[in-house]
């Protein structure tokens, strides 16, 4: 079973999606909930949960920057809003999906669905490296789309890109797409953009004086917890562990 917090500051929606979501179906469990960005920060950092939904304007602290924080790999946001920049915020956070309000029951299953997908085939999947240190990434690939994509983030991987950025450029849907890629690489989008920005990330740590927020600036992680998070999935130490045993 994976584990979901749930932050939500209208107690209504909050009761709602407890008693609505077959979570036990869905092979998920509720490990906390929250109705302020405080407590939430509190529950995540104490339950590590493999999913956080949470809405963006709560009390106590916003909700992005609670994921951001707390380097929440795996979110799925809940708003009212249709700012564009709380939308490219998310995105640069690597948010799953971005979900407006009235929420719709089914949507927020099929998210879920595809998230706990995701999460379970990311956990199969090993990483491999080269002698301790670059991540393997493949070099044949045939689909173009997926060749433009791979393209596209070695180019852009200091930026907040996402799958849509993608997906506009081939003219394909970003479920299709998403498809294509794990096929063709073994790996989500998300999972080969943090290899290509962890890879870079190695090269600075060993050829530069640049500090590990420098790095995390410059390799597009949005903050240098997120990177120090990635980065330790990766290679088991922190970013400054594994300078120190260069």
């Amino acid at each position: 079973m994976l584990s979901v917090v749930i932050i939500e500051d209208e107690t209504l929606i909050l009761k709602e999606l407890l008693l609505t979501i077959p979570w036990k179906e869905l092979e998920l469990s509720v490990a906390g909930t929250a109705e302020n960005g405080l407590d939430g920060e509190r529950i995540i950092r104490s339950t590590d949960p493999d999913i956080v939904i949470t809405d963006i304007r709560l009390p106590g602290k916003n909700g992005l920057e609670m994921l951001e924080d707390t380097a929440v790999e795996h979110g799925i946001i809940l708003s009212g809003y249709t700012d564009y920049s709380y939308m490219r915020k998310a995105i640069r956070l690597g948010v799953f999906d971005y979900l407006q309000k009235p929420i719709e029951t089914d949507e927020l299953i099929s998210a879920l669905e595809r998230l706990r997908d995701e999460i379970k085939a990311e956990a199969k999947n090993e990483i491999i490296k080269e002698d301790h240190d670059l991540i393997v990434l493949p070099e044949r690939i045939s689909n173009h789309s997926v060749r433009l994509a791979v393209s596209y983030i070695k180019e852009h991987y200091k930026e907040s890109i996402g799958l849509h950025d993608i997906a506009e450029i081939t003219n394909i849907s970003e479920n299709y797409l998403s498809t294509l890629f794990r096929e063709e690489t073994g790996m989500n989008f998300l999972q080969y953009l943090n290899a290509i920005r962890i890879n870079k990330a190695v090269e600075l740590l060993k050829n530069s004086s640049l500090n590990i927020s420098e790095i995390a600036e410059t390799t597009g992680f949005p903050t240098p917890g997120y990177f120090t998070k990635i980065f330790r999935r990766f290679f088991s130490v922190t970013p400054t562990e594994y300078r120190c045993n260069i």
